[in-house]
């Protein structure tokens, strides 16, 4: 059955949060945060559960405040320069069971006033997994280019991510695949409309894009020894 999750709220809250980035706004407006982003986040995972569970079991639909596929709306702000304690935000990633945090292989949705997208793949993966990524497009260049150079996935999806500004030690600098040994992501990006993610058929809409980028998350896992 088919199901509107977000509402005009949701993006309406997201503005004025990017606009009033303080604890003390957030604080008197939480129940509004509840009603208009959490809570449709959550229902929003839950229903998207037999779909992740169709595309591969070992990927995981968890509809939890704290600990699951919805990330924390509060920003690890240590280290960066931008002091702001919110990300204006949602950010949805649903993740392989070996992984613990946003370096793992994963499906993901990314809704805000300014943009929304969904993404498939690996950001930042660590230096062992980065190495093994490299290593498995060098020895299988046939099969990243299948993929990535196919019809379909080329209609829907565009490869994003930083890359090195040099090429990468182990690798010639005239490397076939140069490109893709350079690269310190690999994730694939398709943009979402604020019309589909307003709409009834949103689950079905990413259920579709997150199959579309299917082999690329096989082939990433196969890269890293996980099964897909």
């Amino acid at each position: 059955m088919s199901t509107s999750f977000y509402s005009k709220n949701t993006f309406d809250f997201l503005q004025k949060l990017s606009g009033n980035n303080n604890r003390t706004w957030f604080n008197e407006r939480k129940a509004l945060y509840e009603e208009a982003v959490r809570s449709p986040s959550l229902a929003f995972i839950e229903a998207m559960e037999p779909g992740i569970k169709s595309l591969s079991p070992n990927f995981t639909a968890v509809a939890k405040k704290t600990g699951g596929s919805l990330m924390r709306i509060y920003r690890d702000a240590r280290f960066s320069k931008d002091k702001t304690p919110y990300k204006t935000n949602v950010g949805i990633q649903f993740r392989h069971i070996a992984g613990k945090d946003v370096h793992a292989p994963g499906f993901y949705l990314h809704i805000s006033p300014d943009e929304c997208f969904v993404g498939a793949g690996i950001w930042r993966p660590d230096s062992k997994s980065l190495s093994n990524i490299r290593e498995m497009i060098s020895d299988s260049p046939n099969a990243w280019k299948t993929i990535t150079r196919n019809k379909t996935f080329q209609r829907y999806y565009s490869l994003s991510g930083d890359s090195l500004k040099t090429y990468p030690r182990g690798y010639a600098k005239d490397h076939p695949m140069i490109d893709d040994l350079k690269r310190k992501d690999f994730i694939a990006i398709h943009p979402l409309s604020r019309k589909e993610v307003l709409g009834p058929n949103l689950t079905e809409t990413i259920h579709h894009r997150f199959k579309v980028a299917s082999d690329l998350m096989d082939y990433l896992c196969n890269a890293l020894e996980l099964p897909y």
